[in-house]
């Protein structure tokens, strides 16, 4: 019976134990959901409050995460971005204020969406018969503008009037200020005001209103990007969202029907599959900041690391990836119609690589030219290296008796390294980013006085992409001040005189 007491008494003890695990697991469990279900914070400028709230209907309906979002003024909102510490994304009625944010260490990713124009806005029929700058003077106008302190109108306004020197008189028959441009627009809705200075795109909404082009404001163009905060705790959800917003094919379908002109956008994808191409050397130089970005951005980048030589040819078979990087301009060279408008990034240099202590004595490429010495190389055809030390040979004046040494041709020069510390070569020639490591075994000897030795690597993002602007983001972080010290790290020269903005543009 003692027993028969215990088992039974063990049994419930483990039962209430297994109830309790499953209790806490799913409170975990809903902890977790609920942090990934926290709504992203997000401030928006009142010009595109009208497309942005059909936008947010159809994003919060399809994926059922919740958007909250404050409307305001342009530099109100960067403001409050700066001074409240939170806040998941920005978008203002002008770039100019993400490029402060960004100066500011407010702003990462900045996604381009439109483009809005200055213009007079009058009621239906014009009335006032407003035709030029002038009739904005007269006595008789009525005029109301944006505030250009708290606004992007108003600012766009006063920049360009200034500069043509016509912002004074302006300033002076301007009636009233308002906090926002839809509060201008609104003046006029109700008869407070004759004309009001607002985007184009804000009249959407406003049937009984229209506009009047005049050249003095034909310079007021503003493009409405999407800034993702630096300091948002929810990167990939705000960088889902982003997307969306600037797909051709979800939110950029209502900008085009609220009359701004849009950016081409990205094909829309929850989880995006960037295809890039990357020649071999460049793979320790970029392979942290490729994961580091699938993981920031919640997508997946399918990366194909091989001599550019093979990579050229899979391209010209109809493997067309969405970006490239080349290890010699020369391969961007080859797929000019693939990959038109090429940015150089940085540079390595060819050396000899020799066992430790230099056993040979080779100073440099006189010296690979001595008889029974076991030489390898890149293959000329294969990889950018090859070309490269091809191109360096015949500029030396030692191709034909420095080949007659070559035992060994490679499409990597990792593969030559491995071949030299196997000792199964004397000497070989590759980029000094492939000697990374192998310090205690290899030594360097660096080829002095030809220039034909450096390789400059060169990215490209193919126009035809569905994926351009995260190939475009990828660009910048690649860029970056972080991924910039790891091509150094590799032995890499950096050649990008400047960052690029994240949607190089």
């Amino acid at each position: 019976m003692n027993k028969m007491l215990i088992a039974m008494i063990g049994s419930i003890v483990v039962l209430v134990a297994m109830i309790w695990m499953l209790q806490d697991n799913s409170n975990s469990n809903q902890s977790s959901e609920n942090a990934k279900t926290k709504p992203l914070m997000f401030f928006c400028a009142a010009s595109n409050r009208a497309v942005m709230e059909k936008i947010v209907a159809d994003y919060t309906r399809e994926f059922g995460r919740e958007i909250e979002i404050q409307y305001g003024g342009s530099q109100t909102l960067l403001s409050q971005l700066e001074v409240t510490g939170t806040g998941d994304l920005y978008l203002p009625a002008d770039d100019s204020y993400l490029n402060m944010a960004r100066e500011m260490g407010l702003a990462s990713e900045i996604l381009p969406i439109a483009k809005m124009e200055v213009v007079v806005a009058v009621k239906k029929g014009n009335p006032k018969s407003i035709q030029n700058f002038d009739d904005l003077l007269r006595d008789d106008v009525k005029l109301v503008q944006a505030n250009p302190d708290a606004t992007a109108v108003g600012k766009v306004t006063r920049q360009m009037l200034t500069e043509s020197g016509q912002w004074e008189s302006l300033d002076k028959n301007t009636t009233a200020y308002r906090t926002t441009v839809t509060e201008a627009a609104n003046d006029l809705l109700v008869g407070a005001a004759d004309a009001a200075i607002v985007y184009d795109a804000v009249l959407h909404t406003y049937p009984d209103l229209e506009y009047v082009q005049l050249p003095e404001f034909s310079a007021g163009t503003s493009l409405v990007a999407l800034g993702v905060a630096s300091q948002t705790r929810q990167p990939s959800a705000a960088l889902h969202f982003a997307r969306y917003v600037t797909a051709r094919d979800r939110g950029l379908t209502h900008y085009a029907k609220h009359g701004f002109q849009v950016e081409k956008g990205d094909v829309w994808s929850e989880v995006p599959e960037l295809n890039l191409f990357a020649g071999s050397m460049l793979r320790p130089a970029i392979e942290d900041t490729v994961k580091k970005f699938e993981a920031r951005e919640g997508v997946r980048v399918n990366t194909v690391y091989n001599g550019c030589g093979i990579l050229v040819a899979q391209m010209k078979a109809g493997q067309v990836p969405d970006a490239y990087f080349a290890c010699d301009t020369e391969f961007m060279e080859q797929v000019p119609d693939l990959f038109p408008e090429p940015t150089d990034v940085s540079q390595n240099e060819l050396v000899i690589i020799v066992k430790k202590g230099n056993p040979k004595n080779i100073a440099g490429l006189r010296d690979l030219t001595k008889p029974g010495l076991r030489v390898g190389i890149g293959h000329e055809k294969q990889c950018a290296m090859g070309w490269v030390t091809q191109n360096t040979f015949r500029e030396g004046g030692v191709q034909q008796e420095v080949m007659e040494n070559v035992t060994v041709q490679t499409p990597t020069g990792d593969m030559l390294v491995n071949q030299m510390r196997a000792g199964s070569l004397d000497a070989a020639v590759v980029y000094l980013s492939n000697t990374a490591g192998s310090g205690d075994f290899l030594d360097a000897v660096r080829i002095q006085g030809l220039d034909c030795s450096v390789a400059t690597q060169p990215y490209a993002i193919t126009p035809d992409s569905p994926n351009a602007l995260t190939a475009s983001r990828l660009f910048a972080q690649i860029c970056s001040t972080d991924s910039q010290d790891s091509f150094m790290a590799e032995g890499f020269r950096w050649k990008l005189d400047t960052e690029p903005s994240a949607d190089n543009d």
